[in-house]
């Protein structure tokens, strides 16, 4: 517009004036042009002007501020509008952004969750890096100095095997160089468990008592395998090539460490064998979703009757030092046949095959830390499970990630303070959010006509004591409260391997010192950083880290829409699993009782049913998927997007309709079940995909967002769905 307007009008001035231009002073002909230009600036911002006069006046309702036309922007790049959104949703939904992004090198998976992680990476890269920073507390100097000790790859590359080796040799050596004879199975099995944090045959630890939530107690349950799930091992033909991966690793690993190929390739096949017998008595987690059935509080002296194979006081002594235990500390065991199983197995098995087991537990929890002969071997191996292209992924990432976990919340501290502000509006807005969604849930509790009133006024009343936590825990913003906490964690600056074996002392100590007392709310599952979200039932808590609370997620100036559609429907979703069908057995004091009436108890595991069967009947890679294995986290999605459109609907009620996105021809109601979907936008191998059939406990992208809103009586009337159509069909699973 401004280019032709200026050759408009620029003729007829030259035709005025152009005879005695020449005549004219400098400062004359200056003053024309001055004019001149000041003129054209004055007609092109009433142009500007009237243009955007015109659009507001055609379209009085639309949000053209800055934030608004670049999530439109975002969201329109994203869709596929040669998708019946009632056809297909996700793929109408995020079809674009499949397109436009294919798997990064080295990644098995790729959405919105990821992207966001790398960014907040970054930030944790540049903090880490900032030696410069002054007045940092002591637990921040020693993040950054973890970091530091992980990024010296020329001493780490310097050491090579020989921490490890040293290491294993004084846990007693194996048979990686000829025959093993001793017998030193109690004195390893203590020595890997309390001073490597590894879990061989079992696990133990100390977490709430779930019928007693005001105090920890000593727990033990089955313990995890080599390979993502015992599906691996027991379906070998359909597994083949995983396997084969497998004890490939292993062998080159073995042989790292000086053995002879033989000798690895016959110890590894040991190995293998071993934990298949082992993956034959492991229980499937979809068998142990009732809790009430397999909790079962003993005394520690009764452990030795339960697994007599284990020498269970001085292991336990071991593993929770220095706290004095006696044999009636009381001990909840989450897998009674297990552990008899697991027992005789250890009474069976070949003495030298236990001790190689063991030593290859510390062995695969070492190899990410050891130099890059091991990183190699275990990125081949990862290239076969998870189907990722070899790749060059740098270290700062291995070492922003590995400093998060031992150190997380000094690094959230830093993280916090570079992200937002101390009284963040982010914060303040999201509390609020909480708070409407939890009105939501409780609203609907009302119109829920399976569950009886009793059983109902009781759900309220666990709605409402759910305690939220919002962005990080207070006593990471206390430099002395922080460096309280992590005073007994010992760092140097150049000593990688020795870090981490400070870090798991320190681990211990800290899980030791928790025993016996009552749970502390300020102890988070998830870092400041993380971008998740996640329910405790026993602390009956919903807590939302820092790291979420960005977009795609949330934005302080975004429409309503598209935060309630995003953050708002992960709030619903992490209340709703007070109400899942494993949280539900936990009153609102996070103990684990019969709170329902048994009528409700009854109606409740048929209305289940429903998706049980909804989500089974779906498929990835021709892959069903196990309706009951995900039915909690089905439930979480199905309630959280209920109470996050009920939310919004609320919101309009008491602010009015807010301005509609340019570009995009939706209504808010549309983007708000258009932003929701966006977030799980994903790409993914098919070797990750088959892992995360048979491990996740969540549906995969696509079937958390179909499932959702087929079921979702809302969207069908804001999209125009036809009856019986795949997103509006006339069986519609309800729950809350």
């Amino acid at each position: 517009m401004r280019t032709t307007s200026m050759q408009m009008s620029f003729p007829e001035t030259r035709g005025l004036g152009l005879r005695c231009w020449a005549e004219k002073t400098h400062t004359e002909r200056k003053l024309v042009v001055v004019t001149f230009l000041f003129v054209l600036a004055v007609i092109c911002e009433i142009k500007v002007y009237l243009y955007i006069y015109i659009v507001l006046t055609a379209h009085p309702g639309m949000c053209l501020s800055e934030p608004c036309v670049s999530v439109a922007s975002t969201v329109l790049g994203a869709l596929d509008r040669s998708v019946d959104p009632c056809q297909d949703f996700y793929n109408f939904a995020c079809g674009g952004w499949v397109r436009k992004n294919p798997l990064p090198e080295g990644k098995s998976r790729w959405g919105p969750f990821s992207n966001l992680w790398e960014h907040n990476m970054a930030i944790m890269r540049n903090l880490l890096e900032n030696t410069s920073m002054t007045s940092l507390s002591k637990a921040e100097q020693k993040a950054q100095w973890y970091y530091q000790a992980c990024m010296n790859e020329m001493k780490i590359e310097a050491l090579g095997a020989k921490p490890l080796q040293d290491l294993i040799n004084q846990t007693g050596g194996w048979g990686l160089k000829g025959p093993w004879e001793k017998d030193n199975f109690q004195e390893v099995l203590r020595t890997v468990a309390a001073n490597f944090r590894t879990s061989p045959f079992f696990t133990v630890f100390v977490s709430t008592d779930s019928k007693s939530s005001n105090s920890n107690i000593i727990q033990v349950d089955q313990s995890g395998l080599g390979l993502p799930s015992r599906e691996y091992y027991l379906n070998k033909t359909a597994n083949e090539k995983y396997l084969k991966a497998y004890l490939n690793y292993l062998v080159e690993l073995g042989m790292l460490l000086g053995g002879s190929e033989k000798t690895s390739q016959k110890m590894m096949q040991e190995i293998i064998d071993f934990e298949t017998a082992l993956a034959n008595i492991t229980v499937p987690q979809d068998e142990r979703r009732d809790e009430m059935k397999i909790y079962h509080k003993i005394q520690a002296k009764e452990l030795a009757t339960l697994a007599p194979a284990v020498d269970w006081m001085p292991f336990l002594s071991a593993v929770f030092a220095p706290v004095a235990l006696n044999y009636s500390e009381p001990v909840v065991v989450y897998a009674k046949e297990y552990l008899q199983k697991v027992s005789e197995l250890i009474s069976n098995t070949n003495k030298s095959v236990l001790n190689n087991y063991m030593i290859m537990k510390v062995v695969r929890k070492m190899v990410s830390i050891l130099d890059q002969r091991f990183q190699d071997a275990e990125q081949r191996f990862l290239e076969v499970m998870y189907g990722t292209k070899k790749s060059c992924t740098p270290r700062w990432k291995l070492c922003a990630s590995d400093t998060d976990s031992a150190l997380g919340f000094a690094l959230g501290a830093l993280f916090v303070k570079a992200t937002f502000s101390e009284d963040s509006k982010a914060f303040v807005s999201v509390e609020d959010m909480v708070s409407e969604i939890k009105w939501a849930f409780e609203d609907s509790l009302k119109t829920v006509s399976w569950m009886d009133p009793e059983t109902k006024k009781a759900a309220k009343e666990k709605a409402d004591a759910i305690y939220n936590m919002v962005g990080y825990p207070k006593f990471i913003m206390n430099p002395k409260e922080l460096d309280k906490v992590f005073n007994d964690f010992d760092v140097v600056s150049d000593l990688y391997f020795q870090n981490v074996l400070n870090y798991y002392n320190f681990s211990a100590r800290v899980t030791a010192n928790q025993l016996r007392k009552v749970p502390n709310r300020d102890q988070w599952s998830m870092t400041p950083p993380t971008v998740n979200a996640y329910y405790n039932p026993t602390k009956n808590e919903m807590v939302l880290p820092a790291g979420i609370l960005q977009a795609p997620f949330y934005n302080h100036a975004w429409p309503k829409a598209m935060n309630f559609g995003g953050i708002g429907v992960v709030m619903g979703h992490e209340l709703t699993h007070a109400f899942d069908d494993q949280g539900r057995e936990y009153d609102k004091d996070g103990n684990l009782r019969q709170w329902w009436q048994n009528s409700s108890v009854e109606a409740f595991k048929h209305q289940t049913q429903c998706m049980v069967e909804q989500y089974s009947n779906y498929s990835i890679n021709k892959e069903p998927l196990n309706g009951k294995h995900t039915l909690g986290e089905n439930i979480a999605d199905n309630g959280g997007l209920r109470a996050a459109y009920k939310a919004y609907i609320n919101w309009i009620e008491k602010n009015g309709e807010e301005a509609t996105l340019p570009a995009l021809g939706m209504t808010n109601h549309q983007l708000f079940f258009v932003g929701f979907a966006q977030v799980w936008c994903s790409v993914r191998t098919p070797e990750s995909s088959h892992e995360g059939v048979i491990t996740d406990s969540h549906s995969p992208s696509r079937f958390r967002v179909i499932g959702t809103i087929s079921n979702s009586h809302e969207f069908s009337t804001h999209f125009g769905c036809k009856a019986d159509s795949p997103m509006n069909p006339k069986r519609k699973c309800e729950l809350w």
